[in-house]
Order: structure tokens, then C-alpha cells, then sequence
């Protein structure tokens, strides 16, 4: 692999509710992600991945599935709502199935909910990940009060806002992404 070579990018849809929104910011930024030359862009919707919720030491068809995704990636995009001052549960559980995939890899960050935007949830997610060793990007997107932020076609009602957000998070990220992708083919991270 050359630093030229595209960087791949997952994007990890947290929310598994009935209703939930996610899925519309998500299809939004994977189609931002995608305009890039530098990224090639899959998509884990952990409503469809059903990963046991309980821990054990057997891995089952699902987490291996999502481990192969993960472990193929170089970069990360976690688009989560905020619950209660928090993320969902099966976003931690997805991280907790799953430790060597997340090693010396970057994430960015797409939140959404209420009036904070789902910025708390963000926050909490940055010590967590930082203890399976990724590399959190500082810049984030964030749509507050974010059911009335994007019209019914599924585009923000101001794009600009969004997209340069986005813009200025994927570049971050596809730094990071290629630093310590250049940094492990001279030195195998062993934590």
C-alpha cells in the first residue's frame, strides 16, 4: 500500500431503535465521504448486524463479520444519536465484541439529537475509544434539534453548514488515516 492509496472508511450507524434517524444522517455523510478520491466508503448499520449483547469467549457469524469489516478499515466514522446524556448501547457493545480491529486507527464523530447535538454522547465515546487505542480527530459534525435540520429528501437545510463541517472532519481523518497507516508498515503496532 502506498499513501496514495485510498483509505477505507467505515461508517458505523449506533442507533438500533424503531423510528430511529440514523440512518438518514448516515446515507448523508457516506455520500459526502464518497466524493472523495482519498476514501472508499462501507457502511455497519448495527440494527442489521445483530451482535449478541451478551459478551462470551465464543464469537458467533455476526461479530465475526463485523470483526472482518472493522479489521479491514483504516479509518472510522461513528454516526451516533445522544440517549440520555449518553450513546446507545449497542455502539459499546460493538467496541467491546472487538478490540485489535480498533489499534492504532482513527475516528471521527457525526452526532445528532436535541439541543446539544448529541456532543455529550461524543465526548464520553473519546475516553472509550482511546482505551481500545484509536486516534479520536478533534473536529466532529453535529446536528442540533437535528429532526428539523434535514429536508424530506434526506439533505441538510443547509448544506453548507454540514457539508463543510464534514469537509474539514474527513480531512482530519484522512491524516490520521494515512500517518498511522504509513507509521505501521515501517513498525507493527503492538500495544
Amino acid at each position: 500500500m502506498t499513501p496514495e492509496d485510498p483509505l477505507r472508511l467505515v461508517v458505523i450507524v449506533a442507533s438500533t431503535r424503531k423510528g430511529r434517524f440514523g440512518p438518514t444522517v448516515a446515507r448523508w455523510f457516506a455520500s459526502q465521504a464518497a466524493q472523495r478520491g482519498d476514501l472508499t466508503v462501507d457502511v455497519i448499520d448495527l440494527a442489521e448486524a445483530q451482535l449478541p449483547e451478551a459478551l462470551s469467549d465464543q464469537r458467533n457469524a455476526a461479530v465475526t463479520a463485523v470483526a472482518d469489516k472493522l479489521a479491514r478499515a483504516d479509518v472510522f466514522t461513528v454516526v451516533t444519536p445522544e440517549y440520555n446524556h449518553s450513546f446507545p448501547a449497542p455502539l459499546k457493545t460493538a467496541i467491546d465484541w472487538h478490540f485489535k480491529e480498533w489499534h492504532a486507527k482513527a475516528v471521527g464523530f457525526v452526532s445528532y439529537g436535541g439541543i446539544s447535538g448529541g456532543l455529550r454522547a461524543v465526548e464520553q465515546l473519546r475516553p472509550i475509544f482511546a482505551e481500545v487505542h484509536a486516534v479520536t480527530v478533534r473536529d466532529s459534525v453535529s446536528f442540533h434539534g437535528v429532526w428539523t435540520q434535514f429536508e424530506p429528501g434526506g439533505q441538510p437545510k443547509h448544506p453548507d453548514r454540514a457539508n463543510g463541517a464534514a469537509t474539514a472532519m474527513l480531512s482530519q481523518l484522512v491524516w490520521w488515516g494515512h500517518a498511522l497507516r504509513e507509521a505501521k508498515a515501517r513498525r507493527p503496532y503492538e500495544p
